[in-house]
């Protein structure tokens, strides 16, 4: 789906998810009554109810693969975050047992690296424009700063392992994360799922062409169940994008909180 409708707040989402699908479902239920009064109710009829079961099922599955995906991208992201933030707060706090005057840069260099992922590498991640072949300047800066730093004892050498460490994570969790953001439901399973929704709409409008208010209340009850999981997928579709999109706040706690020394 395009970028603009993942960019709606949820409650347009839902305004064109729904109205999309029941205007669909109207049509079915329309067409079918059309075609049942020029004759062709007795076919119609013939169509056996056990059908329903099956359709029911294989869309119940179809929703369930494409939600899973969206899932296990959505805890991917916040993952990738959560670790690169973590990351990033580990070299804050090890940094005081570097010089006063090394702890000072380092601080500002990731500092100056989340404001600038926050800001700028967002934006880009919601479109997926980010790239991996360019690694912000700061992040680079910083690490320089640790590997090229003499070690004077035992314990500034210690530490600038574990920054180096830290930052070399922070580095692979912004990896992750800019791969999920280029992560989406494709338009061939967005195709089949409402498909085999019409399948389905079509299936309840046949087996009660005889009777056009059951056959339109049993439409609107299936056409509200898919708009529901049309709706609860295309939400959470790009992680990095929406109204509940993963944000960068952990991030950008590294720039509000201050860094306790030990």
């Amino acid at each position: 789906m395009s970028d603009w409708f993942h960019e709606l707040p949820i409650s347009w989402m839902s305004l064109l998810v729904f109205g999309f699908t029941y205007v669909r479902t109207f049509a079915i239920h329309v067409g079918v009554a059309a075609l049942a009064r020029r004759g062709y109710a007795k076919s119609f009829k013939a169509v056996s109810p056990g059908m329903l079961s099956p359709l029911g099922v294989i869309f119940g599955l179809f929703v369930a693969f494409t939600a899973a995906q969206v899932w296990s991208d959505n805890d991917r992201a916040s993952a990738a975050v959560t670790h690169e933030a973590s990351a990033l707060r580990t070299a804050l706090v090890v940094a005081a047992s570097l010089p006063a005057e090394q702890e000072a840069k380092l601080h500002d260099l990731i500092r100056a690296y989340a404001h600038e992922t926050a800001t700028m590498e967002w934006p880009m991640m919601a479109h997926r424009n980010a790239s991996l072949n360019v690694t912000p300047l700061p992040i680079q800066e910083a690490l320089q700063l640790v590997l090229s730093s003499p070690a004077i004892n035992s314990g500034q050498q210690a530490a600038q392992r574990e920054i180096t460490n830290a930052i070399e994570a922070a580095l692979d969790a912004r990896r992750q994360r800019i791969i999920v953001s280029r992560a989406e439901v494709n338009a061939v399973k967005w195709s089949c799922l409402y498909l085999q929704a019409i399948c389905a709409l079509l299936a309840i409008a046949l087996v009660h062409c005889d009777d056009r208010l059951s056959s339109l209340i049993a439409l609107g009850l299936f056409a509200t169940g898919t708009a529901a999981s049309v709706l609860l997928i295309a939400a959470h579709d790009r992680p990095f994008v929406g109204q509940i999109a993963v944000t960068p706040d952990p991030l950008l706690q590294i720039i509000s909180e201050p860094v306790t020394k030990r």
